[in-house]
């Protein structure tokens, strides 16, 4: 069964079901061509690097409640080992693949018992997800677009429970003097990052402000890439109605086939962008190709 609150005529009208093949599980990125990644080129002009990543530790973001998505945890496998004339240190890491700043891999969300394009729900296993998996996505590199809402809409951060709509997108865009069009990353700041620097993972986790139903048409409308967010649920959470259903994650993931962003540290590029006033940059942003992932971590990096 589909979760509650769920639009059919929005899903129906945002869908990419076959679009690109029956065989797609690449979705939206598809979108990225090349004149959207020499669009992102040509967007550097001053030759500045921001790197949007939350630092990967067992202070992260996960609350401890949270066992599946655990915060990294670093162990050190060697330590100044000899070998021959040199020594060496080696390290693991364990981390939640969703944990930290990551992207979700299409296979992340079904309903119905459906992922995108109509893959079977039962294609993931405990081998990993073997369609829609995010080593499916390859490289991410093109023309990134801030779209600071809070900003445009008065305030350092927005209130916890704002559903971000298209006249919020709209004013956002109009703020920063850009449009996003076919093949943008669009990268979504609440200010809910804050909230973390200050030390408050209770307060960053929950409640999330965030895109809600109307503005996933929004995202269709302007066929964008991929849409990457500053909290930790990405969208509005909990919903209005006080339910923790996620619409939004069904309507981006499963039908449209847009992958989503998380935990995004976008901060220091957005004090940049409002100094300068300029919001457009060069988005590198390909997640760790984990076969049959669900998502996996990234370090994007802006260059303005």
């Amino acid at each position: 069964m589909p979760l509650s609150g769920y639009s059919a005529t929005i899903a129906e009208k945002v869908s990419n079901w076959g679009r690109w093949g029956d065989a797609d599980e690449r979705g939206t990125l598809n979108l990225i061509d090349a004149d959207a990644v020499r669009r992102g080129v040509e967007a550097v002009r001053r030759g500045v690097a921001f790197s949007l990543a939350m630092p990967l530790d067992e202070d992260g973001p996960q609350p401890r409640s949270s066992e599946g998505r655990m915060n990294p945890r670093l162990e050190m496998v060697s330590i100044n080992q000899s070998y021959g004339g040199v020594a060496f240190s080696d390290d693991k890491v364990t981390l939640g693949l969703q944990a930290a700043t990551h992207w979700d891999a299409l296979a992340h969300v079904s309903y119905d018992g459906l992922l995108y394009n109509g893959f079977p729900a039962d294609s993931v296993t405990e081998a990993g997800a073997a369609h829609c998996g995010i080593d499916k996505t390859g490289p991410i590199a093109g023309r990134g677009v801030l779209l600071d809402v809070a900003r445009a809409v008065g305030v350092e951060r927005l209130a916890q429970d704002h559903a971000i709509g298209p006249d919020d997108l709209d004013a956002a865009s109009e703020f920063g003097r850009v449009s996003p069009s076919s093949g943008d990353v669009v990268l979504l700041r609440t200010g809910q990052m804050q909230l973390f620097h200050a030390g408050d993972k209770q307060g960053y986790w929950l409640p999330n402000p965030g895109p809600w139903i109307e503005a996933v048409e929004w995202f269709h409308a302007r066929d964008l890439a991929a849409v990457a967010t500053d909290t930790l649920g990405f969208e509005l959470i909990p919903a209005p109605d006080g339910s923790f259903d996620l619409p939004v994650h069904g309507l981006c993931l499963r039908d449209m086939g847009m992958l989503q962003g998380q935990n995004w540290d976008l901060e220091e590029l957005a004090g940049d962008c409002a100094e300068d006033g300029v919001y457009e940059f060069l988005l590198e942003a390909s997640p760790e190709p984990f076969t049959r992932a669900c998502g996996a971590p990234v370090n994007p990096i802006a260059v303005k």
